[in-house]
């Protein structure tokens, strides 16, 4: 009878565990700090949305209105009806935004989010 060589052992090591937990926990904790910031994104993308759906006549009332649906909505924080672009293509209002967000991790490290949307 012949002998066989030992089988390999398999499996993950305590630091491989230990790495993916450290790089899954740091992924997430960004995820957590930007969320946020991506849901007053979405918010304001919709409300220009919704403004430009009711085609306002002046530069006024199209900042008035952003401004009245900035205080309706608790997520808007970054812009105000000011800092909106507004401008008219074939006979439609198109109103654009562009603004940016900094993010503090840990430390002197930040994370620097660039946003820009427009209506369509």
């Amino acid at each position: 009878m012949r002998a066989r060589p030992p089988r390999r052992q398999r499996g993950v090591t305590l630091f491989g565990l230990m790495l993916w937990a450290i790089v899954l926990g740091f992924g997430g904790y960004v995820a957590v700090r930007t969320l946020p910031t991506i849901n007053e994104y979405f918010t304001i993308q919709n409300t220009i949305a919704k403004i430009a759906a009711t085609n306002p006549t002046t530069v006024g009332e199209i900042r008035a209105a952003f401004d009245k649906q900035k205080q309706i909505e608790y997520a808007i924080s970054s812009i105000s009806g000011n800092d909106l672009d507004i401008t008219k293509e074939n006979d439609r209002v198109v109103i654009s935004f562009a603004y940016e967000k900094e993010i503090e991790l840990f430390g002197p490290v930040y994370l620097l989010i660039k946003y820009a949307g427009r209506s369509k």
